[in-house]
Parts: C-alpha cells; sequence; structure tokens
C-alpha cells in the first residue's frame, strides 16, 4: 500500500458541475502578484554621457512586469495572455528592433528613465474597464540591459514618494 504522493494515472478527469462548483472556483479574497517576463532587441546611445554608450549600440532587453490584483471568480488576477496582449499591441511596438533615441519620448535612453515609461504604459492599460475589476496595478518592473544590469520601478517610488 503506496503513501498519498505515488504516482498514479488520473482515471477521470475532475469536472466543473460535478466534482466542483462555481462557488469554489475562488479560493480566496487576498491580492495577489503575477509576473511575466519579455524581451527585445533595440539600439540607442546616450547625450551628455563620456563613455562607451555615447556611440550607438544595441542591447538584448528583458523586462519583468510585477502586476497585483484581485482573482475574479474564477481565481484569475489578470490572465498572462492579457499582459502579452498588452505588451504586444502597446508597448514592445515602440521598442523591438527600434532606435530607442526615436520612438520614444524626447529622453535619455538610459534604462533608469525607459523602465519609468513602460510601467506608466502597462498601468494606463491596467486602468481601462476590463481591468478595474480585479483592481489590477503594477507594482514593479524590472528592465535589464544586460543579464546582469537592471534599473526597476516600483509603485511606492512612482506614487508615494
Amino acid at each position: 500500500m503506496g503513501n498519498y504522493f505515488d504516482f498514479r494515472i488520473v482515471e477521470r478527469l475532475q469536472t466543473y458541475g460535478h466534482d466542483i462548483q462555481k462557488e469554489q472556483l475562488k479560493y480566496h479574497q487576498k491580492r495577489v502578484l503575477v509576473s511575466k517576463e519579455f524581451t527585445f532587441d533595440a539600439a540607442h546611445h546616450l547625450h551628455c554621457y563620456e563613455g562607451k554608450c555615447k556611440n550607438l549600440h544595441g542591447h538584448t532587453y528583458k523586462v519583468v512586469f510585477g502586476i497585483s490584483g484581485y482573482p475574479n471568480e474564477i481565481g484569475i488576477v489578470i490572465d498572462f495572455g492579457d499582459i502579452k496582449q498588452i505588451w504586444k499591441e502597446q508597448i514592445e511596438i515602440y521598442l523591438d528592433h527600434r532606435y530607442l533615441n526615436e520612438t520614444l519620448p524626447p529622453m535619455n535612453t538610459t534604462a533608469e528613465n525607459m523602465v519609468v515609461w513602460i510601467f506608466e504604459q502597462m498601468e494606463r492599460q491596467l486602468q481601462t474597464d476590463d481591468y478595474r475589476q480585479q483592481q489590477a496595478r503594477v507594482e514593479f518592473v524590472r528592465l535589464y540591459e544586460t543579464p546582469t544590469s537592471y534599473a526597476e520601478a516600483r509603485r511606492e517610488w512612482m506614487y508615494d514618494e
């Protein structure tokens, strides 16, 4: 006789309405953070900077979003596919395979400036009616310029300081 955690083949999938009811789908009412990351390639250069980065060069950037909210009636804060859609349609189009000095608002295209712009873009999308019920909000955005160097914008720094 094995213990509870022994491997077994599932003989019958759990079915909605029979094994689990609608009111059981949402387990709690706590705020939860979900995270999704993306990469993009872009070129830029820095102004008023004496170093290698004053010359045109490129990076493979990585962006990590931390988005929090309250689960809906089936237990989802925000669908990972929705985060991806916002990224693809509203943010990435200004970044991927672009000359950032040209496609972003007038700024020095440092990771420190860019991460705040990315935070603002995602936050604006989460304020639409589609996400208001879950009170979805950006908690942080981390922008890696290299695998070991990143800038981060946090909600408390964006709004409380």
